[in-house]
């Protein structure tokens, strides 16, 4: 992590939570000027008290550190509004159908933002018989490349890993699918939506 829970964040979720400094101290058994001296600085929390500090917010360490309380009021979120998250570092992919506080490799990710399919990530769907055939106009070399292409409707989701070498293509089940994303190693995240115009074989 390349933050530290600082005192403003401690004093704000404090008094969030509506309790007093001394109060806090007795949740953390620390001292009253303890959780003062974090609260203007002249002092940052022992690691080991990260944990029971979140705990008493009831958030989670991440939170803590970034400062971001998440709260998702939706928990019937449409799929269609799902984030994904990529870690740069190995590739490991995320999917959340709400606000969602994660790290992977040490590294706090952040949702990816994607575009429209461009003539350089081209996504090309053709449907046949049940399912969509996508194909993406783009190189396959060692180091660069489309990861996955995944298909979301407004309840599923289908995810197909692709490799370096590999054939830039999937085949994805039609199941109500409304948007097709790509994901490039280099660019991001890539999407066309469905329509009736889709081309199609039987």
């Amino acid at each position: 992590m390349n933050q530290y829970v600082t005192g403003a964040i401690i004093k704000e979720l404090r008094e969030k939570n509506q309790l007093t400094q001394n109060e806090l101290a007795e949740k953390l058994n620390v001292s009253d000027k303890t959780i003062s001296k974090w609260e203007t600085a002249k002092g940052y929390p022992d690691i080991s008290l990260l944990e029971p500090i979140a705990e008493v917010f009831k958030i989670s360490v991440t939170e803590l550190l970034s400062g971001t309380v998440i709260s998702n009021m939706n928990v019937a979120a449409n799929m269609l509004r799902s984030k994904v998250y990529v870690c740069p570092i190995c590739g490991n992919v995320i999917q959340s159908m709400g606000e969602l506080s994660v790290s992977c490799h040490g590294i706090q990710l952040v949702p990816e933002q994607a575009d429209y399919s461009d003539e350089d990530h081209k996504i090309l769907v053709e449907r046949v018989e049940d399912e969509y055939f996508v194909q993406i106009e783009h190189e396959m070399t060692k180091s660069h490349y489309i990861s996955f292409v995944a298909a979301f409707s407004s309840d599923g989701l289908q995810m197909i890993k692709l490799y370096p070498q590999g054939a830039a293509e999937a085949r994805l089940k039609i199941q109500g699918v409304k948007r097709i994303y790509c994901f490039c190693n280099k660019d991001g995240l890539f999407y066309i939506d469905i329509n009736k115009n889709i081309a199609g074989r039987k």
